[in-house]
């Protein structure tokens, strides 16, 4: 009988890996926590929450209990025409967290699709309005997603490649830094002549990027430009959303807020699909309307799916919760340590940390394109052999886990970092 990996190698087909380089993929039975339970027994700690979802941690007994609930009373039904209590008290309590400019949630299945009806809705903005307004405006080195509107407005990178000629046109800017700013400002200005529909960007942090952090400062400064030319301003929180910079929203260390904010990964704690689109109360009333020819054509079989809602609302709980407020706090303060203590290795450079986030540059012979740098692989192994789940980005080094992740954990990744050699 062939085991779980084997069975795997001939069926599936699995996102970001190249066939016959990465090895066979590793069957996991369980979790707990921070840890994932392999089918030979180990006991992994998932430094990166399974790519940045899982918030509370692995099989937590709360979420499980929420979910069971559901489940006895309504596992999904049409979102069009119909509506249930989980969606609405969802989107009751993000609108309470995105604040007063905010008047309602349109929900989706994931990421990318929380991008994409961002991008429609922006533009479907100025057409209701009778503007022409067309262009996207989005940061160099972005990533926003898999789907032709989400790759359209991200880095033209490996990642999309095969499909450039198949996507809109967008106008890049580099992201503003201290140095930089005030020429991004100019540049900026110049683009906003040209009346685009909307501006995208990455709060904070550009994830998939390789963990770029850049300040709130430049950013405010260029949202307030953008919205004096009524351009809409598009948040996307996939990955910064649910506490993950220190806040709950990136968007809420900013003084100027955006028109809407694309949430995902996070929203459910790591347990079940759900995407969903923050709206703004002038957005929402372009849409408020009985003419079909106004009217947002976009939807999902499982938009507002129960089960994902119940989930979501089980997570919220969680973060609001004073065990998880210090948790976060535990791992900022954690992570600001390590970032005085790595400054002395002789293979570090660029060490950065926000919130719950920790990153940092190897240092390799390799001054080519960051991602495919060939130290990724051995990285990954120098990390798995100790049973901790790391995922470089070539040679950026990340920590981003679940807030439950223990102090002992943490010291482990740790010892695993110091112990690279570059």
């Amino acid at each position: 009988m062939k085991n779980l990996s084997e069975r795997d190698s001939q069926v599936l087909f699995h996102p970001f890996t190249v066939f016959n380089s990465e090895g066979r993929n590793i069957p996991v039975i369980g979790g707990e926590k921070e840890f994932i339970i392999t089918e030979d027994g180990r006991r992994i700690i998932d430094a990166v929450s399974s790519w940045w979802l899982n918030l509370h941690g692995h099989n937590h007994p709360y979420i499980n209990q929420k979910i069971k609930e559901q489940l006895d009373k309504l596992e999904h039904v049409i979102f069009a025409g119909f509506t249930h209590e989980p969606a609405i008290v969802l989107a009751e309590r993000l609108l309470e967290k995105a604040g007063d400019k905010f008047k309602r949630v349109f929900l989706s299945d994931n990421g990318s699709t929380a991008v994409e009806v961002a991008l429609k809705m922006a533009i479907q903005h100025a057409f209701n309005q009778g503007a022409a307004r067309k262009s996207v405006i989005a940061f160099k080195n972005s990533y926003h997603g898999d789907t032709f509107g989400s790759m359209s407005v991200s880095e033209r990178d490996l990642f999309v490649a095969p499909f450039a000629q198949h996507l809109f046109s967008v106008d890049f800017i580099d992201v503003p830094t201290d140095e930089t700013g005030e020429q991004i400002l100019a540049d900026f200005e110049k683009l906003l002549q040209e009346k685009p529909a909307a501006f995208i960007f990455e709060p904070l942090v550009q994830g998939a990027g390789g963990m770029r952090m850049y300040p709130a400062e430049w950013l405010d400064k260029l949202i307030a430009l953008a919205q004096s030319q009524g351009v809409i301003c598009i948040a996307d929180e996939v990955m910064t959303g649910f506490g993950r910079t220190g806040t709950f929203f990136a968007s809420d260390q900013l003084k100027n807020k955006p028109d809407l904010i694309c949430l995902s990964k996070g929203i459910t704690g790591g347990y079940l699909p759900l995407g969903a689109t923050i709206i703004s109360e002038e957005i929402s009333k372009s849409f408020e309307t009985s003419d079909d020819k106004k009217a947002f054509y976009h939807g999902h079989s499982f938009t507002g799916n129960p089960i994902s809602c119940s989930a979501a609302l089980a997570s919220f709980d969680l973060m609001e919760s004073t065990d998880s407020q210090k948790d976060r706090q535990r791992i900022l303060d954690t992570f600001l340590g390590w970032k005085d203590e790595f400054k002395y290795l002789p293979f570090a450079k660029d060490i950065r940390t926000m919130g719950g986030i920790f990153a940092m540059d190897i240092e390799t012979k390799d001054d080519g394109y960051f991602y495919t740098n060939p130290i990724k692989k051995v990285l990954y192994s120098h990390f798995l052999e100790r049973d901790i789940l790391m995922r470089p980005m070539g040679n950026v080094v990340y920590v981003m886990p679940p807030y439950c992740t223990s102090d002992e954990s943490l010291e482990r990744i740790k010892k695993a970092i110091r112990d690279i050699s570059a």
